[in-house]
């Protein structure tokens, strides 16, 4: 994204100065504003978004407050003589727990009210026609987490509202990038359908921004939530803005906090992220008393800065990433695209016929496990959506605990597998009570086996642990080797795939005798077929990660031929390589609290060096501390 017509980056946060949080427009104070602006320029941030809290704005229908306007007013020049840009945000709305609303809305529907929404594109118009040409102003939002404040509702009615907001921002002139500011909660994302699908939205925006608050059970996984999200958004091809993220200092240390913010901030770069906008600028002990912080607390220290413009630990992380990213946009950069793809189910982002939430919910879990143990395998992952076809051009397709798939896919795998990938699918009955088994047309003719399921029921695992015992080489996998599974899940999913080999190969067995693993040879591919869901097995087992599904998934990834320049020997640290001019980095992240020592594994004549570095100060071995990254440069 060309952010400022520089070329740079977005980096900042989301800003309510601390004399007032969401009421700083009627105790504006211009002073400290620029303090609180000074302190983000000198940590390297060139952005704020900003929020035009629609009761000040607007006290009466088709009337702006003219002093809040000189305070906005005054509040853009503050930013343009800090360096730093902004991103103002219209219908505010809802606000850390809290929703208000204008005196005169009266109950009326945000998105169905035909007056209520002309005064919303009102609003947007009459603000965009005021400072659209200022200097300072580098985007616009339509909302801030608009799905809190007017509710789900269906995606036609979405989608006109978005559609009338965006064309209310070009008809008051605004040329720059505008979006939504719904946080990107659609079905597309988190296989919850609250009308705003991100499919139906985003060729009306310029940019797409995903909020990511996530609560976990496992560490790497509360890591990954925000580059996971971001994968996701990156379907439809639009910049991906980490619009927020951030956490309260009430739920984490100082020291936890800043390596939350590390984690968070280069597993998103490698994940495609365009921008990055913290939740948010300051703390405010002394709104104690003023809502929403009287009733939600904790809302009142998510800050870069103390309550006295103090810089936090995690400040210090944002100007640390600032920098590097400042250097990466010299030249431009991107994520590189590999040779495996997870298969993004159909059923995932569409609520079709008598289907229930649950198979949502198990796919994106499914989906979230996969997407961490490929990272952990230092594997090239892109996500594939069954609804944009399944193209040619992966090596490797993985479809994790994949219970549902479209009829006419069962076809195209094979027809791919006949062309050269090798397609790997694990068997997965479901959580739910209904319909357990696999909605998967002819396993039999695509796997090479014959299933012994029986109609109603599922076959339980016995164990707490499964273990792979291998018989047959699978990658850099051999006889004799053994990978093990902690099992989790209910009496439904906690299933496995009895079965006959009919022309497949057993690759493993269990640990009671029967095939767990096994291959088919399919043209100049392969089909390989899991009996146990282990990537749903560890999406419901708390602190699992790192478990054996990256060691599969590495080995799957040799046995097709995927090319892999660099990896290393230990699943705590995860990789990914960016394009940067005519040069590659790699980007190593240690998502574990541990002292890691790991060997560079490369391909051909590649080496890596510490970014700055000369050719000759080629690494063999890369020491991290807890939670520590490190970027390298590879020289051929």
């Amino acid at each position: 994204m060309d952010q400022l017509g520089q070329g740079r980056s977005w980096i900042g946060v989301n800003f309510w100065s601390r004399t007032g949080g969401p009421r700083m427009w009627t105790r504006y104070d211009g002073a400290v504003v620029r303090q609180e602006l000074a302190v983000l320029a000198e940590h390297g941030c060139n952005v704020t978004r900003s929020f035009c809290y629609w009761p000040d704005f607007v006290p009466e229908p088709e009337h702006l407050d003219p002093s809040v306007l000189e305070r906005f007013e005054d509040f853009l020049d503050a930013h343009l003589q800090a360096g730093l840009g902004t991103i103002p945000t219209f219908i505010v709305g809802h606000m850390s727990g809290e929703n208000w609303d204008p005196a005169w809305r009266a109950g009326r529907d945000l998105y169905r009210d035909v007056w209520l929404v002309s005064q919303q594109a009102w609003f947007a118009t009459e603000i965009t026609r005021r400072f659209a040409a200022h200097q300072a102003v580098v985007g616009w939002l339509i909302s801030n987490e608009m799905p809190h404040y007017g509710g789900p509702a269906t995606s036609d009615e979405i989608t006109a509202w978005a559609r009338i907001m965006v064309q209310a921002v070009h008809a008051g002139g605004g040329h720059q990038p505008v979006s939504l500011g719904d946080g990107a909660w659609g079905i597309e994302v988190s296989g919850q359908d609250n009308g705003y699908s991100i499919r139906a939205l985003a060729p009306l925006v310029d940019f797409i921004g995903p909020h990511v608050y996530t609560m976990s059970d496992d560490p790497v996984r509360q890591s990954m939530a925000a580059a996971l999200a971001c994968e996701l958004c990156s379907s439809f091809h639009r910049p991906v803005v980490l619009e927020e993220f951030g956490l309260s200092s009430d739920f984490a240390s100082d020291e936890n906090a800043a390596h939350y913010y590390r984690q968070v901030l280069h597993t998103s770069l490698i994940a495609g992220a365009k921008g990055w906008l913290a939740w948010n600028n300051c703390d405010y002990d002394d709104l104690r008393d003023q809502d929403p912080y009287r009733h939600h607390p904790f809302e009142m220290h998510f800050g870069l800065t103390d309550k006295s413009g103090k810089p936090k630990a995690q400040l210090e992380e944002v100007a640390n990433f600032a920098r590097l990213v400042a250097d990466l946009d010299e030249t431009g950069w991107e994520p590189i695209a590999g040779e495996v793809a997870i298969v993004v189910p159909e059923h995932f982002e569409r609520v079709l016929y008598f289907t229930t939430i649950d198979y949502r919910k198990d796919i994106r879990d499914s989906l979230r496990q996969a997407y961490i143990a490929a990272r952990e395998a230092d594997l090239p992952v892109t996500l594939l959506r069954e609804l944009d076809g399944l193209d040619k051009g992966p090596k490797l397709l993985i479809l994790p605990s994949a219970k549902l798939l479209m009829a006419p896919s069962a076809a195209r795998l094979l027809e791919l597998a006949e062309g050269g990938a090798t397609v790997y699918l694990s068997y997965f009955a479901g959580s739910a009570p209904s319909q357990v088994g696999p909605w998967m047309p002819w396993l039999g003719e695509l796997f090479g086996i014959r299933h012994q399921l029986r109609y109603g029921l599922v076959d339980p695992i016995e164990d707490d642990e499964v273990v792979f015992s291998f018989i047959e080489a699978l990658g850099d996998l051999t006889p004799g080797d053994e990978l093990r599974f902690r099992v989790g899940g209910n009496e439904t999913s906690r299933a496995f795939l009895p079965l006959e080999p009919a022309g497949a190969t057993v690759v493993a067995l269990d640990g009671h005798g029967r095939p767990a693993l096994l291959h088919r040879k399919v043209g100049d591919g392969a089909m390989v077929l899991c009996t146990y869901p282990t990537e749903y097995m560890a999406a419901q087992s708390p602190r699992v990660n790192p478990e054996s599904t990256w060691r599969l998934y590495s080995a799957l990834a040799t046995s097709a031929g995927v090319d892999r320049p660099l990896t290393v020997d230990d699943p705590r640290v995860i990789t990914g390589r960016l394009r940067v001019g005519a040069g590659e980095l790699a980007v190593l992240v240690n998502a574990s609290p541990d002292h890691v020592e790991v060997s560079l594994r490369t391909a051909g004549a590649a080496t890596y060096s510490r970014r700055g570095a000369q050719p000759n100060e080629a690494l063999s071995v890369l020491r991290l501390a807890p939670f520590e990254v490190e970027v390298l440069a590879r020289f051929d």
